[in-house]
């Protein structure tokens, strides 16, 4: 299958051809998703821990349950107050105590960057990294990428705008890394106090300020929840003044190509990144489909990383 990975937590480590594979293992997983039985036996006798520690989640979570009930593999929900972590149980020995009952995977969410990285050194699981603070979010990233080469038909040479505040933002540092490795034109568009320090670092080949100028140019417009709870102490013009500047309405729309598509990670804060008309536009608006890649994606994810057997896809 030429398929070598363990982990999925930073997307830099994959390759164009790593990203192909995983999005035509996603299309294969379609069509066990749009049939009456809703299952196959490819992680049968395999066991997922879903570590959603200390963040909240609802697409993330759920899609990822969903994923595993549909592979046919053994689950366990594991976080929050009922745990011994209050108790003052670290990490590592948290882990430990999982791993003594033979689990096969672990899927982290935590509010603290690398903490996925601190659970695949000590567990000796796979491990996919299913948000971790401000760091990375590469299954968002790929979801996102699958609903674009969806709704394109290719990924390459695609002039993609990213708005918002990258700075806070986890799912930039997956989505335009993996975006410029797979050969689209990347923008930043945002306020300079919603920049990270170096832009560049991410990969975009370009930073503006100025949303109106650049919307003419783009095939994807891309566009980031404000994260008001890592907002901190950072200077920020109040919501209204940045839908002003930095909002997707029905105005704005006058501006984009054609063709132009409309994605958000969610959850929505409507009247701010986006108006109702701009997300639930009939053409442009592909959100709901980002939804419900984000099965197909993390079947897939799961799959090739415990390199299920290939009967199960069909079977």
């Amino acid at each position: 299958m030429g398929f070598h990975h363990r982990h999925l937590i930073d997307i830099r480590e994959y390759s164009a051809d790593d990203i192909m594979l995983m999005l035509q293992t996603a299309e294969r997983f379609r069509s066990v998703n749009e049939r009456r039985v809703k299952k196959v036996p490819t992680l049968k006798g395999f066991t997922v821990v879903n570590m959603f520690f200390n963040e909240p989640s609802t697409r993330t979570r759920s899609s990822f349950e969903i994923a595993e009930k549909r592979l046919s593999c053994d689950s366990l929900n594991f976080g929050g107050s009922s745990t011994s972590s209050v108790k003052g149980e670290s990490l590592k020995d948290t882990v430990e105590t999982l791993c003594a009952y033979k689990i096969d995977m672990i899927i982290v969410r935590d509010k603290h960057a690398g903490v996925p990285h601190q659970i695949a050194e000590t567990s000796g699981v796979s491990v996919i990294d299913a948000g971790d603070g401000k760091h990375q979010h590469p299954t968002q990233a790929l979801l996102d990428l699958y609903s674009i080469w969806q709704a394109k038909g290719t990924l390459d040479g695609l002039k993609v705008g990213v708005v918002g505040d990258v700075a806070h933002s986890r799912v930039c540092g997956s989505l335009v890394p993996a975006l410029n490795t797979m050969g689209c034109e990347v923008t930043l568009i945002a306020p300079p106090t919603l920049l990270p320090a170096a832009p560049e670092a991410l990969g975009a080949h370009h930073v503006t300020s100025n949303l109106d100028e650049a919307l003419g140019e783009l095939d994807v417009v891309y566009m980031l929840r404000i994260q008001q709870e890592r907002l901190e102490n950072s200077p920020f013009p109040n919501l209204r003044e940045y839908s002003m500047l930095y909002g997707l309405n029905e105005k704005r729309d006058k501006l984009l190509r054609p063709d132009a598509i409309v994605c958000h990670p969610g959850p929505i804060n409507r009247g701010v990144e986006l108006d109702d008309f701009m997300a639930d536009h009939p053409q442009r608006s592909v959100i709901l489909d980002q939804v419900y890649a984000g099965i197909l994606v993390r079947m897939a994810a799961m799959y090739l990383l415990l390199g299920g057997s290939e009967d199960g896809l069909t079977a």
